[in-house]
């Protein structure tokens, strides 16, 4: 029985589909205006788990996510970049899912563009203003929170009597209770970027995006939606609070929050400039299968504190893991005992920690048989292409000196043969002697 902690309660729930064997889910996408530094991927990585845990324990998924590619943000780059909104925000979209395919993250069942739902947004954002939850001002359309029913419990904020405070823009203080936007009136500033609407032309606010693409996909109520932690306030908490007085309905049943990847004392953020992104990992011999692996050793709700000493360890015990896992041969059975373990770890709250142990220990189990078909079904939720033999192109370099240290085998020159094999793994290669022969496994990214 699958249990989730549910960021609304505070505590872990048993999960309960609103119709049975089916779940629609929706996750809080990137904005388009940058790289998706390892932070924000590590949200993705949790992403993907939660969607192949929920298909692997035979829930009928549908997944949406959105791209936002209209905001302050993705207005101001562009035009610092003399590129149009479109033209700029496609290529950081391009980068971004080139990322998470290298990063074998399974694309969502929709991906949404925010400036492909204005239309519906506008809708939306009428019903608002007849409602009276909404009303206009000289530059915008706003949110007044007053009138919300319990707002801020997301975020368990206190009660809110009543607020005329507002935000004029999106990166507005945390600890801020205020009116907020769903539309902005149109300034020079935004150049091209506007939108006809019957209340004046402009563009969305940035929460109004999510309520409008998962209501269009999913429907009024869904059942789960994830998100990093730092969206439970403002943005999650604004979400339902526009939902909910929109349809009177509740507007998600399980909300999941991943933890922050921190480095040091802080975590990683753009506004920081502590920022790594896929791309310097890779630079630095790892492949972004280490970078998940990494992942998977934290429970998705706790803060991961990043070093290259801990990813450095996290791609030693996955090339092990792999170099042992391409070696077994396939005797078409199951392991129902390994199988059925795994699965109550993914059971309470995705527990990849303690699921990673179980395959460990299954890998370990001399006696045990089915391991091939097992580990494929594990692979299955990690997503680790545990069984997937590459191909290795061998450089001329390391060729040379596999010849080397075979001359000094033959020769009987223990000493030599070990020091070129400790120079061979610094390159990333991986020597094994056996029976059959020289083996040869690359160990790098």
């Amino acid at each position: 029985m699958l249990k989730l902690y549910n960021t609304l309660t505070r505590k872990k729930e048993t999960f309960k589909p609103i119709k049975k064997g089916e779940v629609k889910m929706y996750s809080c996408g990137p904005t388009v205006y940058n790289y998706a530094h390892i932070g924000n991927l590590r949200t993705y990585i949790f992403n993907d788990i939660l969607s192949r845990s929920l298909t692997f324990l035979k829930y009928k998924v549908t997944h949406v996510m959105n791209t936002t590619d209209v905001d302050d943000k993705t207005i101001m780059a562009s035009q610092k970049n003399n590129q149009s909104l479109k033209e700029f925000t496609r290529e950081y979209e391009k980068i971004f899912f080139d990322d998470l395919e290298e990063l074998n993250i399974l694309k969502p069942t929709y991906v949404m563009r925010a400036t492909e739902s204005i239309p519906d947004m506008i809708k939306l954002i009428e019903k608002l203003l007849g409602k009276k939850y909404a009303y206009k001002s000289n530059d915008g359309i706003y949110f007044d929170i007053a009138k919300s029913k319990n707002y801020g419990k997301l975020a368990q904020l206190e009660k809110q009597k009543s607020s005329k405070e507002r935000v004029v823009n999106d990166e507005y203080q945390k600890e801020s209770k205020s009116d907020f936007a769903l539309w902005k009136f149109y300034k020079e500033e935004d150049g091209e970027n506007k939108w006809k609407a019957p209340f004046g032309d402009g563009r969305p606010g940035w929460h109004i995006e999510c309520s409008t693409m998962s209501m269009k996909k999913l429907g009024e109520t869904i059942d789960i939606h994830t998100g990093a932690s730092d969206l439970i306030f403002p943005h999650h908490t604004n979400e339902i609070a526009q939902s909910e007085a929109t349809t009177n309905k509740k507007f998600v049943n399980y909300w999941l929050h991943g933890g922050f990847l921190t480095m040091k004392e802080n975590k990683m953020s753009k506004s920081l400039g502590n920022i790594i992104i896929l791309k310097n990992l890779k630079e630095k011999g790892f492949s972004p299968l280490d970078y998940r692996y990494l992942v998977l050793t934290t429970h998705y709700r706790e803060q991961l504190q990043f070093s290259i000493e801990n990813l450095t360890s996290a791609k030693n015990a996955y090339q092990r893991l792999k170099n042992i896992c391409v070696e077994l041969k396939d005797d078409k059975k199951i392991n129902k005992s390994y199988l059925e373990e795994f699965t109550k770890t993914l059971e309470e709250d995705l527990n990849t920690p303690k699921a990673l142990q179980v395959l460990w220990k299954l890998i370990r189990d001399e006696k045990a048989d089915g391991k091939y078909q097992t580990i494929k079904k594990i692979d299955e939720v990690f997503g680790l292409d545990l069984l997937k033999k590459e191909k290795i192109t061998i450089p001329k370099e390391i060729k040379k000196l596999i010849e080397e240290r075979e001359s000094a085998r033959k020769s009987k020159d223990w000493k030599k043969a070990d020091e070129l094999r400790i120079k061979i793994n610094t390159l990333g290669y991986q020597i094994d002697d056996s029976s059959k022969g020289t083996m040869i496994k690359k160990i790098s990214g």
